[in-house]
């Protein structure tokens, strides 16, 4: 398996599939899906530099269930597994169960 180490203060997400039935009960077809808008952080990179130097620390760690706006980062596909880079600053929030 293929590791995926990212850069400064972005994320690799792989993105959870979202229900394929409605609350009422009623199967959606693959075309009515919408993109899913909430993932699991699989890596993190080490934090964005300061001006100063030093890095900033990452809010998210690996295993995050996290949100993120619905086109959001680049899609990437490693080991046949369809992941999300981006930067955290482009996450909306961390669910917390």
């Amino acid at each position: 398996m293929a590791k995926i180490k990212p850069l400064d203060d972005r994320v690799v997400v792989q993105a959870l599939e979202q229900q394929e039935k409605t609350l009422g009960g009623i199967f959606l077809p693959e075309t009515a899906k919408e993109k899913p808008q909430q993932g699991k952080v699989i890596a993190t990179g080490p934090g964005r530099v300061l001006d100063n130097g030093d890095r900033a620390p990452m809010n998210v760690k690996k295993g995050d269930v996290v949100l993120f706006a619905k086109y959001s980062g680049s899609e990437v596909e490693v080991d046949g597994k369809e992941l999300l880079i981006m930067r955290e600053s482009d996450l909306l929030a961390v669910v917390e169960s």
